[in-house]
């Protein structure tokens, strides 16, 4: 589907439906045939097919349509964030032994900064041709990846993550199926279009012939235009990490307004608190409401459809998705059986080969202890109860020692936020002479909470956590958290604003 298939749905319903809206962005719509002309036109002013394209490009119809052109053309595509600098551009380039980088009007500027050659205007695109490329560390993208993600980045450059072809089709054509996403399905597009959720939220949407309601890069936290968009389109599928759904139930609650239209909503990205489960639940009367888990590396590989009538603290990860199969590793990694918790190791049907560069998959991509095929180590920690229940228990790379103990900082976020008067927690650890490091704490409360001090918290903290877990400095805030361009807290920025005040 990513490729051929994909490009020969897409002239089927030009043909077949060519007034169906195929994509919608404010004020602007694209039908179906407008989108296939639109994609050729763009296609002739590709640079000639010398290797991998990049294409550096915020979330529109234009790349849209610029990302299909290069499908029609079987060019192989790597799309990293279109917030990435000229520098981290040019040491990608290093990496990929890309030699252009393709972008859509204003969206051009960082190729250009990164080029050492010149910039070739070309209509409505920007074709950046790189005079001097490095030679690769590892090797070229293997000619079965027509798209090439990245990972985020913050703990360095960004890993090139090539998806193979036949793994992105296996995965849409699921999707599509499991969702119920058919001709005419209006589905939001909210995350930007190098993250992994755009295979579910664009393509398998385009290949099925839904409608694709894209959220500009600019207006991804502004509540109000949110249940603006959703409300007019009438949206039935939504995707998101949670800071969507707190935007849009603080907006809707503040208006007394619901949004019946939604069908299916799909919580991923992070873990989904409580009282944001519940509000999210009474916004969306009609819809099933699902946690799905995965990664960039592995695409989805569990859901756990949400039983309304059931309170639970913790949302479980459910079954897995069909051929996916997944173990769970102790820190010295042995294969856990029964009850207990360790890494999450999975394998999915539609899961990459491995990092562009090979020297980055040693530890990561693994045969799990007995053999078999090769499975993908998430970092994420995972406890499985005696009824054979996952839940999430954080990431292996946030535990931290408080004064010789382990201590997992997702944890005592999820204690704050059980707080009825918390809306938003994130704990960093930082460096601390005494206890090894010091847990420090940023939370925003609801407006019922405005009065809640330190102490109490503190108190609350005292009811579900060791001590050694408490934090120890507490920062209460009426300002909505620093997050990433995916939506997740931003613990990096956090950190660093504190250790800058002293």
């Amino acid at each position: 589907m990513p490729t051929s298939s994909l490009v020969a749905s897409l002239n089927r319903h030009a043909g077949e439906s060519p007034n169906l809206d195929a994509l919608v962005s404010g004020s602007t719509r694209l039908t179906y045939r407008q989108l296939a002309d639109r994609a050729h036109e763009l296609g002739r002013q590709l640079p000639p097919d010398t290797g991998l394209l990049c294409v550096s490009a915020r979330k529109s119809p234009e790349a849209v349509a610029l990302l299909l052109a290069c499908f029609q053309q079987h060019r192989q595509v790597l799309l990293p964030s279109a917030e990435l600098g000229a520098d981290a551009l040019r040491r990608l380039a290093s990496q990929a032994h890309y030699t252009h980088i393709v972008s859509t009007g204003s969206d051009g500027a960082a190729g250009k900064d990164a080029a050492d050659g010149a910039g070739e205007a070309a209509g409505a695109l920007s074709v950046v041709r790189l005079a001097s490329v490095l030679p690769p560390r590892s090797g070229l993208a293997p000619r079965t990846s027509p798209l090439l993600l990245t990972t985020s980045g913050s703990t360095g450059l960004p890993k090139i993550v090539p998806l193979p072809e036949d793994g992105m089709d296996r995965f849409m054509t699921w999707a599509a199926a499991h969702f119920g996403t058919a001709r005419g399905t209006r589905v939001l597009s909210y995350a930007p279009l190098n993250f992994d959720l755009s295979l579910l939220d664009v393509w398998a949407t385009l290949g099925a012939g839904g409608t694709v309601v894209l959220v500009p890069p600019e207006r991804a936290t502004d509540g109000p235009h949110l249940l603006e968009t959703l409300a007019a389109t009438r949206v039935q599928l939504v995707q998101s990490v949670p800071m969507l759904f707190r935007l849009l139930a603080d907006a809707a609650e503040g208006a007394g307004r619901t949004l019946p239209d939604v069908r299916h909503v799909l919580l991923t990205g992070e873990a989904t608190p409580p009282e944001l489960l519940a509000r999210t639940a009474r916004l969306f009367p009609a819809a099933r409401i699902h946690n799905v888990y995965g990664c960039t590396e592995t695409n989805d590989s569990f859901v756990y459809e949400v039983d309304r009538a059931e309170e639970r603290a913790e949302l479980p990860l459910g079954v897995p998705l069909p051929g996916v199969t997944w173990t769970l590793l102790t820190g010295e990694g042995r294969e856990l059986t029964g009850e207990g918790t360790g890494e999450l190791v999975v394998r999915t049907p539609f899961q990459t080969d491995g990092y562009l560069d090979s020297a980055l998959n040693v530890d990561r991509f693994l045969r799990p202890p007995g053999g078999g095929a090769v499975h993908y180590r998430t970092g994420d920690l995972a406890h499985r109860t005696a009824d054979g229940a996952l839940t999430l228990r954080g990431r292996a790379d946030f535990q931290v020692k408080v004064r010789g103990v382990r201590t997992n900082l997702q944890d005592v976020e999820q204690a704050l936020l059980l707080h009825p008067d918390v809306e938003e927690a994130v704990v960093v650890a930082l460096p601390d002479p005494e206890a090894g490091v010091l847990l420090h704490a940023v939370i925003r409360l609801t407006r019922v909470g405005e009065r809640l001090n330190s102490l109490a918290l503190r108190s609350h903290c005292a009811r579900h956590l060791p001590r050694t877990a408490i934090p120890g400095s507490l920062n209460i805030t009426d300002e909505p958290l620093p997050r990433t361009s995916t939506g997740k807290p931003d613990r990096q920025s956090i950190k660093e604003r504190w250790l800058a005040k002293g």
